[in-house]
């Protein structure tokens, strides 16, 4: 069976002993962020999770979302759930107390967000995208809309989507035709289809706050002519209460490979009273806002889903009796060894142990910068945060998706023939992480992201700051004779990594072909060098907590997976780099009919 319990001792490691958490405390508004807060806070999550959201994972995959006649039934128990939830105030932990939230850092949101999407990914989306609602209408939301609308999102009585994609468009935004007509009272009145619509009908909540892209009778095509609007499922009364339907309803559901227990909506809106949030035109701007908290929660979803099959593959390693040791029997008094004694079993849970671990550490530091972005005093370090989260934004969602889709397959080899059985619970793993390389985004769109609109950006400021700080983590540790084993292979990456944006720089201008060509594979050697660093900043803590006399076999634990990412991960830059600059020809050559 599949097995999870909450990696606290991890992640407060990560926290207090690698990132330093009790800095977040003297930004304003953080004071009551201390290092012991947050350590209350996510032991009360841990036992949310592995006692109520775990459980309900597998039943909730096997019962799936029910729809009829437009009305869509959560699986057996998530209402329940939701509710122990939201009265929990797990919903409102990083909203604003203006509207009813409890102010905590982003930092703890992203502990949170790995905590929940690990213990059951399909029920987690119900709140995290109405967190991501809850932040676009904060940014770009009139203060009517605010004050309407953000507290009843921040206490979870009422939940959030967002409408892009349709039948005919998906990422390719500028062809979308959703329409929306000005109304006499100030509201307009949006018809339209979207499809793929997560979470867009459910029983969880009294009321469904939908942002909708749509456009404008005069508006001017592609990006520059769409507008987000607001569109409830029942229109709110003077007092707040609920009111009448509006002209928002599913039309079905979709039958999918994995996420079940999360209802995938076709919505149609047919002349829906909707509110336009920002200025006309301009709604790509105020819908991203929610689409990068998006692609970061979905890159999280790859880390929990990672650390669950993880776990689950090692409790199976361990029980599991076949066959002897290479070097002599270690069950002696056993018919046979347990496999994790094999040599390629444990190849398999390495690679899942030693990305998750990093994993965990480069999504924490950003949750930190994002509390620097949105917090600090000081205009210029805001600024540089908000570029480190611009570019680490992309590789986040691609590389961690990818590493949580070949983690779950991991999990699958280690169990063998046991986990293709449904009922050992690991195959629902490789099913549910599969959406994760394709919502919010492809991996590839994330590659060209990257490429075409982050590296460039500010002049390649943001990608300077990333070069930049892992320079000087190099340059501060490179004379520390035991750090050597592990700085001088960082500062090779990040030599590969200079090397090849130093192509596509000269060679992507006179060949657009170059930059698609070389999107994913730079993405994913810009990602293993960023993990690298966070290996070397783990192994700095353990280092320390090693010579303050901590735990011992803890501490020595992270230095054995840092060697092993660096000799047996770490590795693939140098043939990334090579396919890079192997260029677009061999790509572009075959004409399409060829294939």
């Amino acid at each position: 069976m599949a097995v999870y319990k909450a990696p606290l001792k991890d992640i407060n490691f990560v926290l207090n002993e690698v990132l330093d958490v009790s800095t977040l405390a003297e930004l304003p508004g953080c004071q009551d962020a201390t290092p012991d807060t947050i350590q209350a806070i996510l032991e009360e999550a841990a036992k949310l999770c592995e006692n109520v959201l775990f459980p309900l994972n597998r039943s909730g995959d096997e019962e799936g979302c029910a729809y009829e006649n437009g009305v869509v039934h959560t699986p057996k128990g998530f209402k329940q759930a939701y509710d122990m939830f939201r009265e929990g105030g797990w919903t409102a932990v990083t909203c604003d107390p203006e509207y009813g939230g409890q102010g905590l850092p982003a930092t703890v949101g992203f502990a949170l967000q790995e905590l929940f999407t690990a213990s059951n990914q399909a029920f987690a989306m119900y709140p995290g995208l109405s967190h991501g609602a809850y932040e676009a209408l904060a940014r770009h939301g009139s203060e009517e809309l605010k004050k309407l609308y953000l507290p009843k999102l921040a206490d979870g009585t009422w939940s959030g989507t967002m409408c892009l994609t349709e039948p005919h468009c998906g990422t390719d935004l500028g062809m979308l035709r959703t329409k929306a007509e000005p109304q006499a009272d100030g509201s307009y009145a949006i018809t339209g289809t979207k499809i793929f619509i997560s979470a867009g009908e459910h029983d969880l909540t009294e009321n469904i706050i939908h942002l909708v892209l749509a456009r404008l009778p005069d508006a001017p095509g592609g990006t520059k002519g769409i507008s987000l609007f607001l569109v409830p499922k029942f229109l709110p009364k003077a007092d707040g209460s609920v009111g009448e339907r509006n002209g928002i309803r599913c039309g079905a559901i979709e039958h999918k490979m994995g996420i079940k227990a999360n209802a995938t909506c076709v919505m149609n809106l047919d002349g829906a009273k909707g509110w336009l949030v920002g200025e006309a035109n301009k709604g790509m701007p105020a819908m991203f806002v929610m689409m990068n908290a998006a692609r970061l929660g979905v890159g999280m979803q790859g880390l929990g889903i990672a650390e669950t099959a993880y776990q689950s593959a090692v409790a199976y390693a361990r029980d599991r009796l076949q066959g002897r040791s290479l070097t002599g029997p270690k069950n002696a008094n056993g018919p046979a060894d347990p496999i994790i004694v094999h040599p390629d079993v444990r190849r398999m849970l390495m690679i899942q142990k030693s990305f998750t671990e990093a994993a965990r550490a480069l999504s924490l530091w950003v949750g930190m910068l994002i509390d620097e972005a949105h917090r600090h005093p000081d205009a210029e370090k805001r600024a540089a945060a908000d570029d480190l989260i611009q570019l680490l934004t992309p590789i986040i969602k691609a590389y961690f998706t990818d590493m949580g889709s070949e983690c779950a397959n991991l999990a699958v080899q280690t169990y063998g023939g046991h986990g293709f059985i449904r009922e050992n619970g690991v195959e629902q793993l490789v099913r549910d992480a599969r959406i994760t390389q394709l919502y919010e985004g492809t991996n590839g769109i994330q590659a060209l992201d990257l490429v075409g609109r982050k590296l460039p950006m500010k002049g390649g400021q943001a990608a300077q700051r990333l070069l930049g700080e892992i320079s000087g983590f190099v340059a501060r540790h490179k004379g520390d004779e035991a750090m050597k084993e592990f700085v001088e292979p960082l500062e090779k990456a990040l030599g590969r990594v200079q090397d090849a944006v130093l192509f596509l720089m000269q060679n992507a201008m006179k060949n657009p072909d170059e930059a698609g060509a070389a999107a994913t594979d730079l993405l994913r050697l810009m990602a293993l060098t960023a993990m690298t660093y966070m290996w070397n900043r783990i192994v700095v803590a353990a280092r320390k907590g090693l010579a303050d006399g901590g735990d011992k076999a803890f501490y020595e634990a992270k230095l054995a997976t840092a060697r092993f990412y660096i000799a047996r991960v770490l590795p693939q830059t140098t043939s990334l780099n090579h396919q890079i600059k192997a260029g677009a020809a061999t790509l572009m050559a075959l004409p399409a009919e060829a294939f």
